[in-house]
């Protein structure tokens, strides 16, 4: 029994079809009986294919009797070098004979084989080929401002537009939507609001300007981190430039009428904050958010600082360390006066209801278990470290700070050591010593606070065993000293410890 194999990615016009491989097939086989596995839609990268794969099992398992593969041409069957040589392996241990329709083997002798194993080895080079010439194509006409497809952002619809003859798209402005994002940047930019309160108000708009999508916490990033919306101007080079992207345009186009296209080659973009591999480019639609509010927005996002209403948490000691055991969003203390009792509830399950929530946790029998879990675990030490402790004195990071800026001033100063006269050697001697001398001064005055940490810590010991009679703010420094994160539900307590 004869097998045709026959295999089709996409059709083309220069392309030739299943219909006419198989046909071409049937004559190779000479009137031997025969069966059809054809593959349409299925690149040859790979044999992950289904009617191949069928094939390669009855090969196998022998109950079709197949005793002859034949294809139209090699790359139908395989473009890779190590998959074609293991089908080979399989049907040369199985007895299978292999033929291609266009080019006459002889996979009995040694030389056919070799011949076999170059024209797979062509067909994988020119599939290599064709995909870094797609990849080369991308960047040329990313780096021209050509629409590279994905979904339209909220604030724009996609027009046609022609770009050096060459027919593409644009985005322009809805003035509906394009409110939302105003409003958007406009509280964001305000330190009296949260995530929670910008999604919470602009899902309240009218649908018309949300286009019925909801709007989450990580949404509203989406659009902060979003250079498509900006006035693009020097301000705005100059603060891409500072972070290491690469900016096609020049600075002299960048006149603040422009959005522009950020290319960061991160997946997860929501994490994206590192742009020094990034690529930016002028897009060809207009921005409709001035440069400094963008701006003051986007370091926001950038440091990753969290926009409270309330910087100063008032209603658990707690604040900022409980995190929902399901989805890891914070946990907030919620107070019902008129039943007396409060609760830990997801936040993520209160503002988005994308969360199935961290059950039923009193606040009060929460805090005195973690309260009585800190205690148990700093009963293990009489003296301890404080996980990262320098970090908890900023005195002590201010002069570890110094300390690089002083290293890079001797770095600088050396390199003008070659070449320099007696004159500026001793200029250079001079203040490679004054450099040196304030280094271990510094150096000195570390040491000091680091060793002054273990009183510290005794102190915080003392603290915990008087917990109840101490302030607020004590309270939190406290728990922030000791523990990292908590992660709870009613079900399950894990606690991150900083000790």
């Amino acid at each position: 029994m004869i097998a045709i194999y026959a295999r089709q990615s996409v059709e083309k016009e220069d392309s030739i079809s299943i219909e006419s491989q198989i046909e071409m097939c049937t004559y190779e086989a000479r009137g031997e009986a025969f069966l059809v596995y054809k593959d349409k839609g299925f690149s040859g990268k790979n044999t992950n294919r289904p009617e191949f794969q069928r094939m390669m099992q009855d090969i196998r398992t022998g109950r079709k009797g197949i005793t002859k593969v034949i294809v139209y041409k090699l790359d139908r069957i395989s473009r890779s070098i190590l998959d074609f040589s293991n089908m080979m392996d399989i049907f040369g241990k199985l007895g299978v004979e292999f033929s291609s329709a266009t080019e006459k083997f002889d996979t009995s002798t040694p030389m056919g084989r070799a011949m076999l194993n170059i024209c797979i080895t062509f067909a994988q080079l020119e599939r290599e080929t064709t995909q870094q010439r797609v990849k080369d194509n991308y960047i040329s006409r990313s780096q021209k401002g050509f629409y590279m497809g994905g979904p339209v952002p909220v604030g724009f619809k996609k027009v046609d537009l022609t770009i050096d003859g060459i027919k593409t798209a644009m985005y322009e402005q809805i003035p509906e939507e394009a409110e939302l994002v105003k409003k958007v940047f406009e509280m964001y930019a305000d330190v009296n609001y949260s995530n929670e309160d910008i999604a919470k108000a602009v899902r309240d708009m009218p649908p018309e300007c949300r286009r019925n999508r909801t709007v989450t916490r990580s949404r509203i990033q989406d659009f902060i981190k979003n250079p498509i919306y900006v006035k693009a101007d020097i301000n705005v080079y100059n603060f891409f430039k500072s972070k290491g992207v690469k900016i096609i345009n020049p600075p002299e186009d960048f006149i603040g009428t422009n959005g522009c296209y950020l290319y960061t080659g991160s997946k997860n973009t929501r994490k994206q904050t590192d742009l020094s591999n990034a690529v930016l480019v002028l897009a060809p639609h207009e921005g409709f958010i001035d440069s400094d509010l963008w701006i003051r927005c986007r370091e926001r996002a950038l440091d990753q600082q969290q926009i409270k209403r309330n910087p100063k948490a008032k209603n658990t000691w707690l604040a900022g360390l409980v995190k929902c055991g399901n989805c890891g969003y914070a946990l907030v203390r919620k107070n019902y006066v008129k039943k007396n009792i409060s609760y830990f509830l997801c936040s993520h399950k209160m503002n988005d209801n994308l969360c199935c929530g961290c059950g039923t946790i009193h606040a009060d029998e929460f805090e005195k278990i973690i309260l009585q879990k800190i205690k148990e675990k700093l009963a293990d030490f009489k003296e301890f470290e404080l996980a990262g402790a320098d970090a908890n004195n900023p005195k002590i990071e201010e002069l570890k700070a110094r300390q690089i800026v002083i290293d890079n001033e001797i770095n600088e100063t050396v390199k003008n050591v070659a070449g320099a006269s007696e004159t500026v050697m001793a200029y250079i001697n001079e203040n490679v010593e004054r450099l040196h001398s304030e280094k271990l001064q510094l150096q000195a005055e570390i040491q000091h606070l680091s060793e002054n940490r273990y009183s510290a810590n005794e102190k915080i010991i003392c603290d915990f065993d008087k917990f109840d009679e101490l302030p607020f703010e004590r309270k939190r420094e406290l728990a922030n000293a000791v523990i990292k994160k908590i992660y709870a539900t009613s079900d399950k307590i894990d606690i991150i410890w900083n000790i």
